[in-house]
């Protein structure tokens, strides 16, 4: 192979790898982990992959591989952007044939906190339960537990955590008023599980339910029996009974174009007004044609309570004016018809009335540095003792609020299980990885 040709190559396969990486970086799925403090940005605009300095932090766990002590790379003075790759295969090939290299990692990041992504009370037996996304558990705790700032983190009463559990990247939650049995739904593994008051440790559930690949929130209707899940995609909220388990099917589907479900995350019911309330990402396709996705303004759409099938909603709360960004989990307050929305990547709790429709602001907002809220996406409500329960991504803790609490508001309690000056790493399933050799920085796109 002459010399021209070999260089033409290496100039090919360098101009693809390139093109790849800017691929990577401009394409549209938003992330988890964008910090609230970034610059703000029209609603929809997609998000940045989180940025990770490489030194050591309190916040997560950079250690070094005491088996594998290479060079890092860090230490190296890289002359481009892949050159701080060489030298480290990922595979080795001879005479056509791939084989792994089994190597120990230089370093590992890690977060060994919990995380919660949903919270619920229980006002008969006085206690909270959060959902651990990042180390899988559910975790039970006094309802009047408030760590003091000195203290590391609060110990819960009970932890149900392990293989057998069937717990990975639980979010929906609900807590049954007569049994006290906790229930979760997760959005990766396919399953709906229950566990009895109480349960302690890798135990196996008491009930499992298979459900729909991305399934997100969960509520029951008490007086009809039935249970209620949402879908982020295809968009769609299943209706099963109350004590569904196995291979059981839905005994009704809210689905189809006229609904305009958009990867639907939280989603919550109020049997007095006869409502359901759903909130949406925007994002749409229809999942049999290709090429038919597009971006929207995430929304909020209401329906009736005992919709079916493709029913267009009765309103939708939609536009710049409502200020949703990535809303999670949803809480409905019937005495008052408040809606409460756990607005994610807005740092805020934002509050609406049922009746509302179409570009309205949200007529209280809780949000601001006394609050503590950091990429809240559960929200609960306790009507015996009037509170607000949010969960939090960003910072491994809850929180309680006055029912009625507006603008930058200290929390009237703080359950934590890390340090008050926690940053959650928020992993979520890391799609990749890249290495900014200029700043030093670890980029992972979730």
């Amino acid at each position: 192979m002459s010399l021209g040709r070999r260089r033409r190559e290496v100039i090919a396969v360098a101009a693809v790898i390139f093109l790849g990486v800017c691929s990577f970086f401009v394409r549209p799925r938003p992330s988890r982990l964008a910090s609230e403090t970034d610059s703000p940005k029209p609603t929809g605009y997609p998000q940045l992959v989180s940025i990770l300095d490489l030194p050591d932090s309190g916040d997560y766990c950079l250690r070094d591989d005491p088996a594998s002590k290479p060079t890092p790379i860090t230490d190296r003075q890289p002359r481009s952007l892949f050159s701080a790759f060489e030298e480290i295969p990922a595979h080795a090939a001879d005479s056509g044939v791939t084989s792994d290299v089994t190597r120990p990692p230089l370093r590992t990041v890690s977060d060994t906190d919990p995380i919660y992504s949903s919270v619920a009370v229980d006002p008969e037996r006085n206690e909270v339960v959060l959902i651990d996304t990042n180390t899988f558990g559910v975790r039970t705790f006094s309802r009047t537990e408030n760590t003091p700032a000195e203290k590391r983190a609060s110990v819960p009463n009970h932890t149900v955590q392990g293989p057998k559990t069937h717990l990975e990247f639980d979010n929906g939650l609900y807590i049954d008023p007569k049994t006290g049995d906790v229930t979760t739904v997760a959005a990766d593994n396919d399953w709906l599980v229950t566990f009895p008051h109480g349960a302690e440790g890798d135990t196996e559930p008491s009930r499992t339910l298979k459900v729909t690949h991305r399934a997100y929130a969960l509520a029951v209707n008490e007086e009809k029996q039935e249970m209620y899940i949402s879908i982020q995609y295809p968009p769609q909220i299943a209706i099963y009974h109350k004590n569904a388990s196995g291979d059981d099917k839905p005994v009704r589907l809210l689905k189809g174009e006229h609904t305009l479900l958009s990867d639907v995350h939280g989603m919550a019911i109020d049997t007095r007004s006869k409502l359901i309330l759903a909130d949406n990402w925007g994002h749409i396709s229809n999942e049999l044609v290709a090429g038919t996705g597009r971006f929207e303004l995430p929304s909020i759409s209401i329906y009736p309570l005992d919709a079916d099938g493709d029913t267009p909603p009765l309103r939708v709360i939609q536009g710049p004016k409502t200020q949703l960004n990535w809303p999670a989990m949803v809480a409905a307050d019937p005495a008052t018809g408040d809606l409460f929305v756990a607005n994610d990547l807005g740092a805020s709790v934002l509050v609406f009335h049922e009746t509302d429709q179409g570009d309205v602001a949200p007529y209280r907002v809780i949000k601001g540095s006394k609050t503590g809220l950091r990429n809240p996406t559960g929200v609960s409500v306790d009507l015996k003792n009037q509170e607000l329960w949010v969960s939090n991504l960003g910072n491994s803790s809850a929180e309680a609020f006055a029912l009625n609490a507006k603008g930058n508001q200290a929390p009237l309690r703080t359950i934590r299980t890390a340090p008050v000056t926690k940053l959650s790493l928020k992993f979520g399933k890391p799609s990749g990885t890249a290495y900014d050799t200029k700043r030093e920085q670890l980029l992972v796109a979730n």
